[in-house]
């Protein structure tokens, strides 16, 4: 008799079980554009740019893949939106009325290079992706700020394009630089065999400089003093 109350009571349990798919699984939120971009930054960032197929998308959001073509044409759409979302930039209000033309340039390179650091993966699409509206309000921002500290409307191309080349430059550099400290030691070691060819470098130790962020600062010094020469 207990063993039948016991089945009995089972299948009660088991009937009433599906009154907790109430609550709605993580995988039945919602789809929407937002969300496919976020997930495919996410996966962007673990996988790189080969890692991003529209199946593997899906499996993340915990939706069909076919439901992702409501929102998105195709996967190249979804690489230049995850691209621009990363690139977006908000100007301090401190630098929105300066006069500090150089602040206002440093605080928007450093913060264009480390987005592109937080996702390598932007800095090798970003030269081949049409340019969306996050980074096309970066360079007309950049355009703004150096023809108001005196470039010459002529100039102001090669300016923003110089730029452009030195952000994307250091940027890649660090983002695939490979060599540990170690590694740096030994070369310098092997320099210092060969000072007599390379002496300069050898005496500057240029090999051991690891000091990334400074550096590309000191460089973006050089480039600005050569735009808009100090009075």
């Amino acid at each position: 008799m207990v063993a039948k109350r016991g089945g009995a009571q089972d299948k009660h349990q088991r009937k009433a079980a599906p009154a907790s798919s109430t609550e709605k699984p993580r995988s039945e939120q919602p789809l929407s554009l937002e969300r496919i971009i976020a997930t495919a930054v996410e996966l962007l960032d673990a996988e790189g740019v080969d890692g991003l197929k529209m199946r593997r998308l899906a499996d993340r959001l915990g939706a069909g893949a076919m439901s992702l073509y409501w929102h998105v044409d195709n996967k190249e759409k979804v690489f230049d939106l995850a691209l621009d979302s990363v690139l977006a930039y908000r100007r301090p209000s401190h630098l929105i009325e300066s006069p500090n033309w150089r602040g206002a340039v440093f605080h928007m390179l450093e913060d264009w290079r480390a987005s592109m650091l937080r996702h390598p993966w932007s800095a090798s699409l970003l030269p081949r992706r049409a340019l969306g509206p996050n980074i096309l309000g970066r360079l007309e921002l950049l355009g703004r700020i150096l023809s108001g500290a005196g470039v010459a409307e002529k100039d102001l191309n090669g300016a923003i394009w110089s730029l452009w080349n030195y952000v994307m430059g250091a940027t890649i550099t660090r983002a695939n630089f490979d060599h540990s400290d170690e590694d740096m030691v030994a070369a310098q070691q092997r320099l210092a065999h060969l000072s007599e060819q390379y002496p300069t470098i050898e005496r500057t130790r240029l090999l051991l400089d690891n000091d990334w962020d400074g550096t590309f600062r000191k460089g973006l010094d050089f480039l600005l003093d050569g735009l808009v020469p100090t009075q």
